[in-house]
């Protein structure tokens, strides 16, 4: 869990499954609100993905989110969020970071989090709308 005292360093790297068509379209989101280019996107779905990099396994990329902020610091599943929102501007982020991270909120978030990540490729099967089986994010980085 991110502790208050926690503070996230952006630019930030988002590890995500572009693969997965609600990822996708989630981190696609992200990126429309990103005006000061903090957010720095890693599709691990891709050929090219190296996870080694990292010291970590493909499969613990893919079993949750994983963000990473300039010091080095992951956050991952639903702390990831909070992560992402921190370098997103407007009050809308900032508030919704301080709601997920209410204790029961929290909980509640962390379990759906864990069945929507394990169940993801079930409940929201690729449409084959992407050409090369991932859903390419144009971004500036």
């Amino acid at each position: 869990m991110i502790q208050a005292e926690q503070r996230i360093s952006p630019p930030i790297t988002i590890f995500f499954d572009g693969s997965c068509s609600v990822c996708a379209r989630e981190i696609k989101h992200y990126k429309s609100k990103d005006l000061h280019e903090q957010l720095i996107l890693v599709d691990i779905s891709e050929e090219t993905f190296d996870p080694t990099q990292y010291e970590k396994t493909i499969d613990d990329f893919m079993a949750q989110m994983h963000v990473r902020d300039q010091k080095g610091i992951f956050f991952y599943g639903v702390d990831a969020f909070p992560a992402i929102w921190a370098a997103l501007p407007g009050r809308f982020f900032h508030f919704s970071a301080i709601f997920l991270m209410l204790p029961g909120v929290h909980l509640l978030a962390s379990l759906a989090y864990s069945l929507f990540a394990r169940y993801r490729k079930t409940l929201f099967p690729a449409k084959n709308t992407c050409k090369s089986g991932t859903c390419s994010i144009n971004h500036s980085r």
